[in-house]
């Protein structure tokens, strides 16, 4: 039997042992997020997916739902935080949208859309990252990579491969390669494998794909993140 929790005035039901994200996204209400993906454990590295739940901010993606909870998510004060935090994304990397191939495909790039991000507002740190281009099928650009552990997860839970990682801390975290010599290429990881596929930048792509489709009909070129992610048009 379903129980059911508050959002945003809404009444939600939610299932024994699932999360505000969870409920909210089964329900069609859009909550923010870069670091979720439903087929992984919650993680909730991003942030963007905080809400107050009964006064007190929380990750809602790792938060379980519970009876009575009187959830605020679509609220100005937390659609601010929201945008700061993606306005730092963009600075902190080197994400230059019009030379991305990802463009218009870019998870990143969809939130800062929703949000109505405008400019990056923050000054550039053009951190200096390598470009590994030495995988046959697979290009790793970590200019854009923001950190999510979505590679991470996908290689070691659903992939059994164990290909991706990160090490240091801070401004001085970058994702490495688990090969002797640190190339994508001296590793196992194929273009079907799962962890090619989750990437919500363009840190991952699978090389000659990339302008399939052309720029202006992509799919965050025509419909919103908020459509797409909570099972609304997105052909």
């Amino acid at each position: 039997m379903s129980k059911n929790i508050i959002i945003d005035g809404l009444t939600v039901p939610f299932q024994e042992g699932q999360t505000i994200m969870d409920a909210a996204m089964a329900a069609g209400l859009y909550i923010p997020h870069l670091c979720h993906n439903p087929e992984f454990k919650p993680h909730g590295s991003c942030k963007l997916c905080t809400v107050n739940v009964n006064g007190r901010n929380v990750a809602s993606c790792t938060m379980p739902a519970a009876e009575g909870q009187q959830v605020l998510n679509d609220i100005a004060e937390l659609n601010a935080e929201r945008l700061a935090l993606t306005q730092m994304l963009f600075v902190e990397g080197n994400h230059l949208c019009p030379a991305c191939e990802k463009s218009g495909n870019c998870n990143l790039q969809g939130v800062a859309y929703y949000l109505g991000m405008m400019s990056p507002h923050y000054n550039h740190f053009y951190p200096a990252r390598e470009v590994d281009a030495s995988h046959p099928d697979i290009l790793l650009d970590r200019n854009r990579c923001i950190y999510c552990e979505l590679c991470v997860r996908a290689s070691r839970d659903v992939d059994g491969k164990n290909v991706f990682g990160l090490t240091d801390r801070g401004i001085m975290t970058r994702l490495i390669v688990n090969a002797t010599s640190g190339l994508l290429g001296d590793t196992s990881l194929a273009a079907t494998d799962k962890a090619a596929q989750v990437c919500p930048t363009g840190a991952l792509l699978v090389k000659r794909k990339g302008f399939a489709v052309p720029i202006g009909s992509r799919i965050f070129d025509r419909h919103t993140i908020k459509d797409v992610q909570t099972g609304g048009s997105h052909e």
